[in-house]
């Protein structure tokens, strides 16, 4: 079973976080985790949130774009991946890193088709 983590008092999923920051031993970057990240991992253990917290994330003042970015990249990629495992929560996972990826850099960066974000322009 995952580990949690608590951060200023509130229960994190060890797995999220590793997933949203891309480090595997997160034990040792507890306090480097900007306030989206942590955000972000509430609201992809808890998709029902979302709607409610879409202005906090359009108007949050986040510290590192690309590595935001990246963070909802990953939980699009291992949403895939572990599609098998427990479907409605991977969709809802995805759901939520695509609708944030779409509501902050306007389109998606892993969509198949002549405007994806990888395009060499």
């Amino acid at each position: 079973m995952n580990g949690e983590v608590i951060i200023l008092e509130k229960r994190y999923s060890e797995r999220n976080l590793q997933l949203i920051t891309g480090k595997k031993d997160i034990c040792s970057h507890i306090t480097d985790i900007p306030e989206e990240m942590l955000l972000l991992s509430e609201v992809i253990e808890d998709p029902r949130k979302l709607p409610y917290l879409l202005e906090t994330f359009y108007t949050a003042q986040i510290k590192n774009e690309k590595a935001f970015h990246f963070a909802l990249l990953r939980v699009q990629v291992d949403a895939d991946i572990r599609m098998h495992e427990d479907i409605q929560k991977n969709q809802q996972r995805k759901y939520v890193a695509e609708t944030l990826e779409k509501l902050l850099y306007g389109e998606l960066m892993l969509s198949v088709g002549e405007n994806s974000g990888l395009d060499d322009d």
